[in-house]
């Protein structure tokens, strides 16, 4: 065996050609030729056809009784033989396939007809015998060259069979070649898009950054990050009465003499839900809490408000801080930093601002989209290209193997 040939799939088919052209040639050259000469011949065919049709309808209006039956007769049988000849397809392309399929059309075509005439033609003896004879004449030699396609086809043509399926993959081959240049050159096209895009959403998201951090909105965020650690702050010192502020509220509700006022009963649920609202939203002092404190004092002393040992020692504690002002420090700052959230909030500076920033996040979205859309686009080609990829590499196997199985020569398609 020589050695490995390495091409290139532009090369290729002229390689093949010049390589199998002794073979291949004259063997393609010879399928033409048969399937031109069984063109005329099925020419031939369908005009003795068309006289038997012709010739039988005239004595069929004649209405001669003696010949009427048998003349009918012929002319529907001629009919079907005109019909059957027009629908057998003869191939534009001579390839090992569409004549190998002529052939097999063809036979059945012969097949049913050479039935009819064995149980047809003896019916309408003997009239028409010129006819018939100069039909049956034509088509026996039809059928003679049928059989020198058949034993063409099996004996010969059979042996390029491998070699043509070469040749149609090879330009197959050339063809997911150029398609796959095609979608490298999108997939180029989308990762710039994809690019540009990804600069854009760089550009915005910067924008929306810088906005935050300077002015009016960064003065907001400071308030409110203040606001956030005052609350957990305040939350942190209100614990120990979270349990007996439950258990007021509980005894308010259902009219078990809590002893508290409609607006301390509201202020109740306030420290309930929001403990920084309720205690921010005071007046100076705590007037409120203090007062609540003590009702709790005051049940918890006669026995209504119950609660564990431990929790009733650190709520008494708590109760007793509040009520010596320790909380007041952070009481001021809890109101401070409440209004001072609000004034900004509430200014013509931040409306602005976060115009600016809705517009921004307005911006932001439809450029997101748009990566979307350029990201969903570079998946299909990515997809595409794998699966064209996939087929060049089965196409190359798969003519190196015909190459060597009809050639014994090795290949490597580059």
């Amino acid at each position: 065996m020589s050695e490995i040939s390495r091409l290139s799939p532009k090369d290729l088919r002229g390689w093949l050609e010049r390589e199998t052209g002794s073979l291949f040639v004259p063997i393609h050259s010879r399928a033409q030729r048969l399937v031109d000469d069984m063109r005329k011949m099925l020419d031939g065919l369908l005009e003795v056809s068309k006289m038997l049709l012709e010739n039988s309808a005239k004595e069929v209006d004649k209405k001669n009784m003696k010949t009427f039956n048998r003349a009918r007769a012929l002319n529907k049988l001629a009919r079907l033989f005109v019909d059957r000849i027009r629908q057998t397809k003869v191939p534009d392309k001579v390839t090992y396939d569409s004549f190998n399929q002529f052939v097999q059309e063809t036979q059945r075509t012969f097949l049913v007809t050479e039935v009819d005439i064995r149980n047809w033609f003896p019916r309408v003896s003997p009239f028409f015998i010129f006819d018939r004879r100069k039909f049956q004449t034509v088509f026996d030699r039809a059928k003679e060259l049928l059989q020198e396609l058949s034993a063409f086809l099996t004996k010969e043509y059979v042996k390029a069979k491998t070699l043509e399926q070469t040749f149609g993959l090879t330009d197959k081959l050339l063809a997911l070649e150029n398609q796959a240049l095609n979608l490298n050159g999108q997939k180029a096209r989308i990762e710039g898009e994809k690019a540009l895009v990804e600069s854009e959403i760089a550009a915005v998201l910067q924008k929306m950054t810088s906005l935050k951090n300077s002015g009016s909105l960064s003065e907001l965020s400071k308030a409110t990050a203040e606001l956030d650690a005052l609350g957990a702050e305040v939350k942190l010192s209100l614990h120990h009465l979270e349990k007996p502020f439950v258990k007021l509220q509980s005894l308010a509700l259902h009219g078990e003499g809590s002893g508290l006022t409609p607006e301390q009963v509201g202020k109740l649920n306030n420290y309930v839900e929001n403990p920084f609202e309720a205690f921010a939203t005071e007046g100076a002092g705590l007037p409120l809490l203090k007062e609540i404190t003590q009702k709790t004092t005051r049940l918890m002393s006669g026995g209504k408000l119950q609660l564990k040992p431990e929790k009733t020692r650190k709520a008494q504690q708590l109760i007793s801080e509040i009520l010596s002002n320790s909380l007041e420090s952070l009481h001021q700052k809890s109101r401070s930093a409440s209004l001072r959230r609000r004034q900004l909030s509430e200014s013509v500076e931040v409306a602005q601002a976060e115009q600016e920033l809705a517009k921004l996040r307005g911006q932001l979205e439809a450029v997101e989209m748009k990566k979307k859309g350029v990201e969903g686009e570079h998946v299909t080609v990515e997809r595409a290209i794998s699966e064209t990829t996939e087929r060049i590499r089965n196409h190359k196997s798969e003519i190196e193997k015909n190459v060597l199985s009809f050639m014994n020569k090795k290949i490597r398609i580059a």
